[in-house]
């Protein structure tokens, strides 16, 4: 399969990594980074790359989601997507854990774990981490 762009953004961090800033070529985005105070940091007042993380991948989840109920045309009217986003160490040096909690009111418990599985058969993210990190879904219907 060729693989044919469709959007593309740059952003530009500066400073001491995890303790600088960064900003999107457009302007839309621009965040004071700082260190949480579990990973040896002052706990600034900045965000984290966990936590644009987890906004990117819940965001990117719930496209999905949306995307494959309106296939099964199933309606997901106040779905919504708690991403959980853990750092910590492993043998290999620190890594990155992910919890997904998917809740989709009003649709069957079955039906919902099947469209979620298909969401996460289809999001960007999902296939991007595949393999690579540890990925759990907890679906709820209410």
């Amino acid at each position: 399969m060729a693989y044919k762009a469709m959007y593309t953004t740059n952003a530009t961090v500066t400073g001491e990594g995890r303790k600088g800033s960064g900003k999107t070529d457009d302007g839309r985005l621009a965040v004071d980074l700082s260190v949480p105070k579990g990973v040896g940091g002052d706990d600034g007042l900045g965000t984290n790359p966990e936590q644009l993380f987890a906004v990117g991948y819940g965001a990117c989840f719930h496209g999905a989601l949306k995307n494959v109920a309106r296939q099964s045309k199933t309606d997901v009217e106040g779905s919504f997507i708690e991403a959980q986003v853990t750092l910590g160490k492993s043998d290999e040096g620190l890594d990155i854990a992910v919890e997904l909690t998917v809740t989709i009111p009003g649709v069957e418990q079955a039906k919902a774990e099947e469209l979620v599985e298909a969401a996460h058969q289809m999001c960007p993210y999902s296939r991007a981490t595949r393999g690579n990190i540890e990925v759990d879904l907890v679906v709820k219907t209410a």
